[in-house]
């Protein structure tokens, strides 16, 4: 279910909340301090973590400074960082940022109460740029295509379905299978929740260039086939049926148009001509049969695994809910 919404400011005491914001990191000492200092200003008693993932330069030195609680993740990758975050860090409400500085963070409180007020699991921040550098062409365009196509396999999917600013309920962290290595956990991020129709929203917020001395480790054309790649994987998991149907539908439809002239010369003549073709047709009709015979029985394993997942799920109440946890 997603809901779409404007930013506001959060009106709500969070004081009673246990707050987390996850920033990982990997060579921003340009950015970080502010982006720390900020959060901490829109999130007074929040507890802001830094995962550094194998710095070079001084962004340990300087979240620290900060007052920010600061580890490390060796594996490469912002997925890997992810999973460790969310493995370690202990909270009611968790907020998932980058640390580079294009993030507004003071739409955070604003996305924290719509979390609270109408019981969500996630709340996008769909980026509205703000300056020209913030939102190369490039990535728009695959931000877009891979939206679309997201889409089009789960259903209802985010007008910003990569965004990396996002709040969370502890329920859904805390069962949240991270499987990527990469800048394809959000992807990820997104085909969970609309895989088990959790209850989500979008809000809007501002999205800014990068402070002078910050790069992106984003490479548009490598880590976009990485994300399309990972839907592909996840739509063969997650739906097993149509994806080794469709298989076995275009394996069946080169068999028959093999094997026609064949059988027509055999009505015809009573002789079956270019035996190797027709080898060929047998074979690919059993692989047919084979792929849906395939596709009948992951899609049962498939529908038990969300069983488990909506298990997991529901193991942790909603936030907002007075007997959570």
């Amino acid at each position: 279910m997603l809901t779409k919404v404007s930013a506001a400011s959060g009106t709500e005491a969070l004081d009673q909340y246990r707050i987390a914001v996850l920033l990982p990191c990997h060579n921003e000492a340009a950015a970080i301090a502010g982006v720390v200092g900020a959060f901490r200003t829109a999130l007074p008693t929040a507890t802001i973590y830094v995962y550094d993932n194998n710095s070079t330069d001084r962004t340990i030195d300087l979240a620290q400074a900060a007052g920010a609680v600061v580890r490390t993740e060796r594996h490469q990758g912002k997925g890997y960082v992810v999973r460790r975050m969310f493995a370690d860090v202990d909270a009611d409400i968790y907020v998932l940022a980058d640390g580079d500085a294009t993030y507004d963070a003071p739409s955070a409180p604003g996305m924290i109460a719509r979390l609270v007020a109408e019981k969500l699991d996630m709340v996008v921040g769909a980026r509205v740029h703000r300056e020209e550098a913030a939102y190369r062409p490039g990535h728009q365009t695959g931000n877009w295509l891979l939206t679309a196509f997201v889409t089009n396999i789960f259903g209802q999917s985010f007008s910003d379905m990569l965004s990396g600013y996002r709040v969370f309920s502890r329920r859904f962290v805390k069962s949240f299978p991270v499987l990527s290595g990469g800048f394809e956990i959000e992807t990820e991020l997104t085909i969970h929740a609309l895989e088990l129709e959790l209850p989500v929203a979008e809000v809007n917020t501002p999205y800014y260039a990068r402070p002078e001395g910050s790069a992106s480790k984003l490479n548009t054309w490598r880590d976009g086939l990485r994300i399309l790649w990972s839907v592909v994987q996840i739509y063969r998991s997650e739906r097993p049926l149509p994806f080794f149907s469709a298989i076995a539908i275009a394996l069946a439809a080169i068999s028959i148009a093999l094997a026609f002239p064949i059988v027509v010369t055999y009505i015809q003549e009573g002789i079956v001509p270019r035996f190797p073709t027709a080898i060929l047709a047998t074979g690919l009709m059993l692989s047919a049969l084979l792929s849906f015979a395939s596709a009948l029985v992951l899609d049962t394993v498939a529908r038990g695994r969300r069983e488990v997942k909506l298990l997991a799920y529901l193991r942790y109440p909603a936030p907002g809910d007075p007997a959570r946890e």
